[in-house]
């Protein structure tokens, strides 16, 4: 699932830059039983698997080892809501890790003593983290300096500001009778800006209103 999406695009970019390094870590690698065993019944006799404590725990042991981590992030339906401010305050880390829970979910003490934030990308449920975590990657990597062509575009995205970006358009001016607000095509810089501010808020009035609040 990572090697498509790591390996194309910005993510490909940006490492093959040096801008940032992705590296996918497999929990089996950290068991110590002959099945390579990562998940287990849980107590209770509740349905579903529970993914242990053990080979979670020696791989966040490994890898802190080897660096200090900003952050240590659990992809959970219940965790704050990512959005663009977390991922502007992200982007200026140095390290994290992003544990992808599975299953039925994971052993509670992992959550209690070795995550230091858990994160949502939506209120569903999803078969396991490696979406959101790959998600998660993505705005973040994005942003760094030299990740995107144009540094300025990404300040102009959407929820930067919490604002909605405002309409844009290209070539031909007049498609089909369609025409570019004559604004753009004006030249004059300080009524372009001011015109794409009130496009905004209009926008995120109609469609977001609680960006506002």
């Amino acid at each position: 699932m990572f090697e498509s999406v790591l390996g194309c695009s910005i993510l490909k970019r940006a490492q093959n830059n040096g801008l940032a390094q992705l590296v996918v870590h497999n929990l089996r690698d950290f068991t110590d039983d002959a099945y390579r065993k990562v998940d287990d019944y849980p107590f209770g006799g509740e349905a579903g698997m529970v993914m242990k404590i053990e080979p979670v725990d020696r791989c966040i042991s490994s890898l802190k080892a080897q660096r200090d981590y900003d952050e240590i992030i659990f992809t959970s339906p219940d965790g704050e809501t990512f959005n663009q401010r977390i991922a502007n305050c992200m982007s200026m880390m140095e390290n994290i890790i992003i544990l992808c829970g599975h299953y039925k979910g994971v052993d509670y003490r992992i959550r209690e003593h070795l995550v230091t934030r858990e994160i949502s990308i939506g209120d569903y449920v999803l078969t396991g983290g490696e979406l959101p975590a790959m998600v998660m990657a993505d705005a973040i990597v994005r942003l760094l300096p030299g990740a995107i062509g144009d540094e300025q575009s990404a300040l102009s995205d959407s929820f930067q500001d919490n604002l909605l970006a405002p309409p844009i358009y290209t070539r031909p001016a007049d498609y089909k009778g369609w025409k570019v607000p004559d604004i753009l095509l004006s030249g004059h810089e300080a009524r372009i800006a001011e015109w794409r501010h009130e496009q905004s808020l209009e926008r995120t009035q109609r469609l977001r209103p609680d960006l506002l609040d």
